[in-house]
């Protein structure tokens, strides 16, 4: 660490939308996503105080937590606090004790709503202390942190705990989650939606999503809390997928580290262009496993990842919007069937939007709750959300906080002082 580089920093980094890619950026696969135009701010400043220590609060939570590296918080699971506690602790790790500070966050996302309210307090909270502390000036963070995507996957291990290149891991917040929230808000662009990939991890391509369209996004009022009673359940995802990866391993010798890395092996660059599931060329992987939970699972990967979302992209790009939404439908079903991660608040958004002419909807995030999408006209928007909401209520089944919003691509986290940062913005 090289010192403090500056007394207070502020940082604002918006929630995303995972357009599509459903549980595919652990497995290394490839996604659609962008950042939204609401997200989370947190300022910092420096108070002169033990080495350390972090004092911090929320306008949505007023009282505030003092937190203190190498003691366990008196918090519950799932408290906002834990986010902030595993920021310290894991830059406290990487590059040694933090300068003593003060945080406060405010934010116009809606939380545990899908849209990576959770997510946003890490990175923005990491980016503050680093800051703070002079890190991101240290030869150590600028040898490995190299642009806006290995950010994207040093702030994905702060979370789900794992090591990134030298900087070693620890135990993060309880969830076995990839790079794509922190991908989504760390490389959006205005207007933009971001074609990505997370073994290589890159993103591949930007397509713009055309003025006249707009996201609408329900927030279904069923807590997608990672940390909470859904951690079980949503970490079960990424564990098939280690199985599947660990098996395939064992029989063929190879030390693939995710199943995009495996497929890779069978198939090679053909990746570049949509690769449909039943290929044979896939029949190896595939046949390593028993028909159940393990297969569906590696089925749902290899149609999402390897021909769903790059099908999806070339609609973006050629302006499809119905070979888009084909495209979508697809995967919404396969997210019942396959991933078994939906709850009838958000099937019966899904189904809504439809009947009410949306031009495509897919539910996003962990599952178990969170948000749906529709994609219609911007004119139409403002109408198109009062109706979805007021169906939604009126069905009987939407909990007190559901919601309706309106956004399209929105840009990057970034320094709200102005000043660029260590990678040039």
């Amino acid at each position: 660490m090289t010192g403090p580089a500056r007394t207070a920093a502020t940082w604002r980094m918006p929630g995303r939308i995972e357009v599509l890619g459903k549980h595919t950026d652990y497995g290394g696969g490839r996604v659609l996503v962008c950042a939204v135009d609401r997200g989370i701010t947190v300022r910092g400043e420096l108070t002169g105080g033990e080495p350390g220590t972090v004092r911090a609060r929320t306008d949505v939570h007023p009282d505030a937590v003092s937190l203190r590296s190498g003691e366990e918080p008196p918090l519950p699971p799932g408290h906002w606090g834990r986010y902030v506690h595993t920021v310290l602790e894991r830059l406290t790790k990487n590059f040694g004790p933090l300068p003593a500070a003060e945080l406060s966050a405010t934010s116009n996302l809606p939380p545990a709503s899908g849209m990576s309210s959770s997510s946003a307090l890490l990175t923005a909270t990491a980016m503050v202390l680093a800051d703070l502390a002079g890190i991101t000036d240290s030869p150590a963070w600028t040898a490995q942190i190299t642009d806006r995507v290995a950010l994207a996957g040093y702030a994905a291990s702060i979370e789900n705990g794992k090591t990134f290149g030298t900087f070693a891991g620890r135990p993060g917040v309880g969830t076995s989650g990839g790079s794509l929230d922190h991908t989504g808000m760390l490389t959006g662009r205005d207007g933009m939606i971001s074609y990505a990939e997370f073994d290589p991890m890159r993103v591949i391509d930007t397509v713009p999503l055309a003025k006249d369209w707009s996201f609408v996004v329900a927030v279904s009022g069923v807590l997608a809390e990672k940390t909470g009673a859904a951690r079980e359940a949503y970490n079960r995802g990424p564990a098939l997928l280690t199985q599947v990866v660990q098996e395939w391993n064992r029989r063929t010798g190879r030390r693939d580290a995710s199943v995009q890395a495996a497929v890779r092996s069978l198939v090679g660059e053909d990746l570049e262009e949509p690769l449909a599931a039943e290929d044979p060329r896939l029949d190896p992987l595939r046949e390593i496993l028993p028909v159940g939970a393990e297969r569906d699972r590696l089925e749902q990967f290899l149609r999402e990842s390897g021909e769903i979302v790059p099908r999806a992209h070339q609609a973006l790009r050629a302006g499809d919007i119905e070979a888009f939404a084909q495209q979508v439908e697809v995967s919404q079903q396969l997210a019942a069937t396959h991933l078994g991660n939906q709850v009838p608040q958000t099937i019966q958004l899904v189904d809504l939007a439809r009947e009410l002419g949306a031009a495509s909807a897919s539910s996003f995030g962990a599952g178990f709750g969170g948000s749906v999408w529709a994609l219609v006209p911007t004119a139409d928007a403002p109408a198109f959300a009062a109706e979805w909401l007021e169906r939604y209520r009126a069905g009987g089944d939407a909990p007190e906080g559901a919601d309706v919003l309106i956004t399209r691509p929105g840009v990057a986290g970034t320094r709200v002082d102005g000043a660029a940062d260590s990678l040039g913005r």
